[in-house]
């Protein structure tokens, strides 16, 4: 009989079933993570707006599930592209710039690399330079897919945020050759070029430089949980050899 926060699911082809965490991280009790996630999620003066491209729905490796269950302010969408109607949060911004063309922009940021994206400090410092400015105000729009999606989910979005939101990036290098799991305890997949990380840890290490008392901790917390992750997929996978 199942314990608490267990069902059988998943049939295999000899009969058994897969028993799943059904009250906690959703994940096969094999690789549960609850005992990594916070008992409660943590609040957070920032509000994340996620695009969870449809395809990493059926991941076993998307990490961007475990987000709500870490962080209270997490809002998921899914989909190809963010537009009006898809989320209250964004469409009252949306409306606000349209209203009122010459509020600064910086209230919402879109986390995404390229020529045009400005460092994430440089723009947390801008933003907290404003006039009566409130972190409670503060809105990081992420894109998670592959690398190819989360191109074409950003071009598809531009139109939208364009009217709201500025565009922010981590440290990257489109010249350095991106690394796997065997390359760093963080990675779950091969990455396009250095710098590149999952949506789990792009969120944290921005709560880092955006929440302005508990940074360091919030994302303290939200890497444990995907240490413990990598850690489990690495179990399943052998070693590479210096010919791979």
């Amino acid at each position: 009989m199942d314990s608490p926060g267990e069902s059988a699911s998943s049939s295999s082809s000899s009969g058994e079933r897969r028993r799943t965490c059904t009250t906690g991280c959703g994940r096969p009790m094999s690789v549960c993570l609850c005992h990594t996630l916070p008992t409660n999620p943590l609040p957070t003066a920032t509000k994340i707006v996620i695009l969870h491209h449809p395809h990493e729905r059926r991941h076993k490796l998307a990490t961007v599930p475990l987000l709500p269950k870490c962080l209270q302010n997490c809002e998921i969408i899914v989909g190809r592209k963010l537009k009006y109607g898809k989320s209250e949060l964004l469409d009252s911004l949306h409306d606000q710039h349209c209203e009122n063309p010459n509020l600064p922009l910086g209230r919402a940021l879109y986390l995404f690399p390229g020529p045009n994206a400005l460092p994430l400090v440089e723009a947390n410092r801008v933003y907290s330079s404003f006039d009566d400015v409130s972190k409670d105000d503060l809105v990081l729009i992420v894109f998670d897919g592959t690398w190819k999606h989360a191109k074409e989910m950003v071009l598809a979005s531009i139109p939208f945020l364009s009217k709201f939101a500025v565009q922010v990036c981590l440290d990257f290098d489109a010249g350095i050759k991106g690394g796997t799991i065997f390359d760093s305890e963080l990675i779950l997949r091969k990455e396009p070029f250095g710098g590149c990380v999952s949506t789990m840890e792009a969120v944290a290490r921005c709560l880092r430089v955006l929440e302005p008392n508990n940074g360091v901790d919030i994302e303290s917390r939200v890497i444990e949980v995907l240490r413990a992750m990598v850690s489990f997929q690495a179990c399943f996978l052998k070693p590479r050899t210096e010919n791979d």
